[in-house]
């Protein structure tokens, strides 16, 4: 889609949730992680969508795809390039660059259980963002990117820690 009609669909959106109440929310498509062998899984969703994720060899895995912190940082990734590609065609401007970097910080030791006082997930984020487009003012483009980033879903998710049920059927 080129930026009209992202623009176009995006208020066409805006119009539903706004003229039905009832379809502000919704649920989410599921992800199904399921073990194949080692530490190696499989998960799916939506309309045959796959990934595969391992973890190294130095905590048993074969190192035959990406470890799912890998994941973490790619869907934040992907999401706030999203949300950006999406603002900026919503306010009329053709990007010729956006690239965004997602790196973190880790202690193994909250992994593999050595100290309670370590958590298992990233310390630290850090986010890099690259984007130009002709005759756009610097300015303007980091108001984009600070307003794509406040309403990124995965950035949200992140950042606000939502609850997550747990459910064990054996």
């Amino acid at each position: 889609m080129n930026a009209d009609e992202i623009r176009s669909s995006i208020d066409a959106a805006r119009a539903l949730l706004a003229a039905n109440p009832d379809k502000r929310r919704r649920t989410d498509a599921p992800a199904t992680a399921v073990l194949e062998a080692g530490l190696r899984c499989r998960a799916r969703g939506p309309e045959g969508a796959e990934i595969v994720s391992d973890m190294p060899r130095g905590v048993g895995g074969e190192a035959g795809a990406p470890r799912p912190g890998w994941y973490l940082r790619a869907s934040l990734a992907t999401c706030d390039a999203t949300v950006i590609a999406m603002r900026a065609a919503e306010l009329g401007i053709t990007l010729d660059l956006l690239e965004v970097t997602v790196e973190s910080e880790s202690d193994g030791r909250g992994l593999l259980g050595m100290d309670d006082a370590v958590p298992a997930g990233p310390l630290a984020m850090r986010m890099k963002v690259r984007i130009a487009a002709a005759g756009v003012d610097a300015a303007r483009l980091r108001d984009i990117v600070h307003w794509a980033d406040a309403h990124s879903p995965v950035g949200d998710a992140i950042r606000r820690a939502i609850d997550v049920e747990l459910q064990i059927e054996s």
